[in-house]
């Protein structure tokens, strides 16, 4: 649970296997970000005595946008989404946008950060940012449509956020995505530690996210691309010589793809 100075305080509703519903929460109004699972949203609305002001979608993908529909007939609130046809928003937005919602004092700011979609969307708040599913802790995104290219300059654009901005990924992918650290650079101090610490909190089944730029700054190597270790670790390992930050985005975005998670490692 996190608060911002203006008292809206955010949660994370844990669905399925690995999503987590983002719920933000003002003076007894609520923002869902993301709402895959209506009943789960519904019932902490319900527990929590809310009213759901809006819905804000990051992209099309069934498990984020599966529980509009139900939630809209109930609650008839304003859904807002890119200027796709496959995103059920009664309200297109676009880059720059500013989003004033009833109950939330800052407006939300629209970016779009295409990459794992075409049209994904993030919505910052302050000093948070709900990205979807661009950016996860120590990962990335999938490339679903276009170019890894698109996926790697929205990752610098989030990367280039001031160091205590926090993020809220819409995925437990965390310690999956450090084990694939850890094969680019066995040797990382850094790595093996936050390794560690996020292997003891899965074991206790704690939620390893949010995380702060800072911290993805600092061990997630899709935004250390730049940096000249990474990069010969990223050589050494694809045996071919990569030397500058998009390259060796577009090869480790690749071989990621292709890597096999040990579950008992």
């Amino acid at each position: 649970m996190r608060t911002l100075p203006d008292q809206t305080m955010v949660i994370g509703l844990p669905a399925w296997q690995d999503n987590y519903l983002w719920l933000l929460i003002r003076a007894g109004k609520a923002v869902a970000v993301d709402p895959g699972d209506a009943d789960r949203v519904s019932a902490e609305l319900d527990r929590r005595g809310l009213s759901l002001e809006a819905i804000l979608l990051t992209h099309h993908h069934p498990d984020h946008i599966g529980g509009v529909a139900a939630l809209v007939d109930r609650y008839r609130c304003p859904v807002f989404g890119a200027d796709d046809e496959r995103i059920p928003a009664t309200h297109r937005v676009r880059e720059g946008d500013q989003l004033r919602i009833r109950g939330m004092l800052s407006p939300f700011e629209v970016w779009e950060v295409p990459g794992h979609t075409r049209t994904h969307l993030a919505y910052r708040l302050g000093d948070w940012v709900f990205a979807g599913d661009t950016i996860f802790a120590g990962g990335c995104g999938r490339v679903f449509e276009g170019e890894p290219a698109a996926l790697y300059r929205s990752l610098m654009r989030i990367a280039a956020l001031p160091p205590e901005t926090v993020l809220f990924p819409a995925h437990e992918y965390t310690l999956d995505n450090l084990r694939f650290a850890l094969a680019l650079e066995p040797d990382s101090e850094l790595v093996n530690t936050r390794y560690r610490a996020t292997r003891g909190m899965r074991a206790e089944r704690l939620a390893t996210v949010p995380v702060t730029v800072a911290q993805e700054r600092a061990s997630n190597p899709f935004l250390r691309v730049a940096d000249p270790g990474l990069q010969a670790a990223a050589s050494a390992c694809l045996q071919q010589t990569l030397n500058d930050p998009e390259s060796v985005f577009v090869a480790i975005r690749g071989w990621k793809n292709r890597y096999v998670v040990r579950h008992d490692a």
